[in-house]
């Protein structure tokens, strides 16, 4: 279940419940979706599997006259170095020069706006906190099914809260690699929908960089970068902080990250590194506005988020070495530990207006503390005739602790109701969960002709859970609890070479994703007091891909069609107020495309997007789409240089209509489609950058997330009602940079 805050502007991916705010726990995070033509009978998807047949026939000599370019080395294709053009998969690379030559200010904006993705949030503005990344149509559990790496390691916390991408600035990027589809075999729990791998500036010259950057609404940011090379050893610093004043109220959000990398490369492969980081944020809750989308300018924040706020802290420390131990054995491992503190707090439920009639209103104050270790070794063997294997371990364990306070009205309301849904004389929620992960895999790749090549893998990952619950409505006290659960991925697929950075692939894969630990937790429908309702079993998901990438000239064309089909899916069921694994299957089919040209010498066009459709194929709701899942996602670019000082360019992207958050049955309006640009100009001159950003340049009103349920209203009143999160408006940023 995907973590963000409701209309009261909470975070609630484990459904956090507050007894006077009904929408603050899960009431909204329902499945639902949109009707939509039948997939198959999209000219898209046709048109898209005859294209692919056309180039699957088409001879390898006759492509590869037209292609000079060779392809980029990835590394999530296999967590080994290897090109492009033999991972059978959707891959696509940000370089470093798309992103200097686009309107991005964070990772999420580049994302969006290059990779063509769903960004969704509650808060985002320039800072892009608590963004999702949506890469399989899987709405509001995108958080969940979308693996974040850096530099091939996990980012994705143990529970729903999501990434800090605070802690991880632009400047910091070499490039992203983007995997789209199931990749359970090569990462394990969760890579379902995909993988966005960032990959961090490694041994680059000696050198320092400081940006400085203002803009609209109180908007400043800087960044600072050192680097002091040798033959063998790299050392990189990285400081940046960020803040706004936010352009609604209560909506002001600072950051600040720090980052130290030494790299020791050695003779040959041979290289160890060890990297530390840390990151602060502080952000205003505004909380959701009331009505369907555009209906308010939402300025205002919501009455019950008035001084809300949420607060993170992140530290990790990381390491992995490369050793060659034969000529035809290679070692890679990485171990790290990494901790988390989050802490939320919302004055008004502590207020005499929240805590009325007898009722103590919910906590004001909630703080997560976790933990995670991980440890993953793997050989690359070489065997010869071109077969090699991969051969890997992945252990992690992770811990978090969920501490609710009351204030003292709510306390005293607590102790005067007890045996009316208040049990124990609590006075404190305390939830706790741990999780131990071992996991074997295996991949292996072999020829089978000039230009075909077969690869294959099998993973099997088991986890152990304990988890402990003691809070205020619990009447048979505290609650223990200890399950493990196994799940098996595998892939087998096919790759045809036509030439440098052409290919054709048909892939066949299965994947899991295991409940987040914060999924152990409903709530009571009676006293919206969060309660314990059992650790799950993981869902699975079973998938087939086909796509080609083609190169005509300096034209680089991705086209791929893909369908997937859950089982035991994990979700909030409106009907229990529980999270629980689904009865329902639910089947997901779409059509991506993605294309790059130039246009003469100095311009460059791109365009790209995914048409998709997810839907229940069985229960009761079958038929019926997926929310927070638009039909269309769709991006443009436009980038020119005018001589060797200016340039610029304009990037649009179109979201189309989606269902409602609690909208089961599609009976609902929909969330309207929406289209925005961004602009840019650069002037460079020597070591110095100087950059304008326009962004959302019409002013359009959307909206990052919307949902339907219980909305609390002033006086303690409440009803089912739309509300949703208002995206920036249009807003102007002003950046220096210069390089020494």
């Amino acid at each position: 279940m995907n973590v963000r805050t409701t209309p009261s502007g909470t975070p609630v991916g484990r459904c956090i419940a507050r007894a006077s705010d009904p929408e603050y726990p899960c009431s909204h995070l329902r499945e639902s979706g949109m009707p939509m033509r039948r997939l198959a009978h999209a000219p898209g998807l046709i048109a898209a599997i005859h294209l692919i047949g056309l180039l699957a026939s088409v001879t390898p000599s006759a492509l590869a006259q037209t292609q000079t370019q060779l392809p980029t080395v990835v590394v999530s294709g296999s967590r080994f170095d290897e090109n492009s053009n033999q991972v059978p998969a959707n891959v696509r690379v940000l370089t470093r020069e798309q992103i200097d030559a686009s309107a991005a200010s964070n990772i999420p904006e580049a994302l969006a706006y290059l990779g063509g993705l769903v960004v969704s949030g509650f808060n985002l503005g320039p800072l892009g906190l608590g963004a999702s990344i949506d890469l399989g149509g899987f709405g509001a559990t995108a958080n969940s099914t979308t693996l974040i790496l850096l530099d091939g390691q996990r980012l994705n916390p143990s529970d729903s809260l999501g990434v800090a991408w605070e802690s991880i600035p632009l400047e910091r990027v070499e490039r992203i690699e983007i995997l789209h589809g199931g990749a359970s075999v090569q990462y394990g729990n969760g890579a379902v929908g995909g993988v966005v791998n960032i990959i961090t500036r490694s041994h680059t010259p000696s050198g320092t960089e400081v940006s400085a950057s203002v803009g609209s609404n109180g908007t400043v940011l800087s960044s600072a970068r050192l680097t002091r090379t040798t033959d063998h050893r790299s050392l990189q610093l990285n400081a940046n902080t960020a803040a706004t004043d936010g352009w609604r109220e209560n909506s002001a959000a600072n950051a600040y990250a720090f980052n130290a990398r030494l790299t020791d490369t050695g003779s040959g492969l041979d290289r160890h590194w060890v990297d530390l980081s840390a990151s602060h944020s502080r952000a205003q809750s505004p909380g959701g506005v009331v009505g369907q989308v555009g209906n308010s300018d939402g300025r205002a924040a919501k009455f019950n988020n008035i001084g809300a706020q949420t607060s993170g802290d992140n530290a990790s420390v990381r390491g992995g070495l490369v050793r060659a131990l034969s000529e035809s054995l290679l070692f890679e491992g990485e171990a790290g530990y990494s901790q988390r503190s989050v802490a939320y707090h919302a004055p008004y439920f502590a207020s005499a207006d929240s805590v009325a009639g007898g009722y103590p209103g919910g906590p004001d104050r909630t703080r997560i503390d976790s933990w995670e270790t991980t440890f993953t070794p793997r050989v690359k063997a070489e065997w010869g005739q071109g077969i090699h294997s991969v051969l890997g371990y992945d252990f992690s364990r992770s811990q978090e602790k969920y501490g609710d306070s009351y204030g003292p009205l709510a306390e005293q309301s607590i102790l005067d109701n007890q045996g009316f849904g208040y049990y124990n004389n609590l006075l404190v929620d305390t939830q706790r969960a741990s999780v131990t992960s071992h996991s074997l895999y295996m991949i292996t790749r072999a020829p089978l002709g000039e230009s075909l090549e077969a690869s294959g893998g099998l993973r099997r990952q088991v986890e152990s859970v304990q988890a402990q619950d003691a809070n205020i409505s619990a009447p048979n006290g505290p609650i223990s609890q200890t399950r493990a659960f196994n799940a098996n991925a595998y892939d087998l697929a096919l790759n045809r070479q036509y030439g440098r950075g052409q290919r054709a692939y048909v892939k066949w894969s299965q994947s899991f994703r295991f409940a987040n630990l914060d999924e152990f937790w409903g709530f009571d429908p009676n006293t919206y007091e969060r309660v314990f309702s059992g650790i799950l079993k993981p869902q699975i998901s079973r998938a087939w891909e086909v796509g080609s990438t083609w190169r005509p000239g300096a034209t680089r064309i991705d086209l791929s069609a893909f369908e997937s089909r859950t089982q035991d899916e994990i979700r909030y069921d409106p009907n229990t107020y529980y999270n629980t694994n689904s009865p329902d299957g639910i089947l997901r089919r779409g059509v991506f495309f993605d294309l790059t040209t130039p246009l003469g010498s100095r311009w460059e066009a791109s365009a790209g997007g995914r048409l998709q459709r997810s839907t229940y194929s069985s229960g009761d709701a079958i038929g019926q789409t997926i929310a927070l899942v638009p039909d269309t996602v769709l991006r443009a670019g436009l980038t020119w240089r005018s001589s060797a000082n200016w340039s610029g360019g304009v990037f649009a992207r179109h979201v189309g209509r989606q269902h409602y958050d609690g909208d089961r049955d599609n009976t609902l309006a929909r969330v309207p489609s929406a289209t925005t640009a961004d602009l840019f100009a650069r002037y460079t001159e020597g070591r110095w950058e100087i950059r304008m950003t326009l962004k959302n340049a019409t002013g359009q009103r959307y909206a990052t997330y919307a949902g339907h349920g219980y909305v609390l209203q002033p006086g303690g009143t409440g009803a089912s009602n739309y509300y949703y999160y208002p995206g920036d408006p249009r807003t102007v940023l002003l950046t220096a940079r210069v390089r020494f």
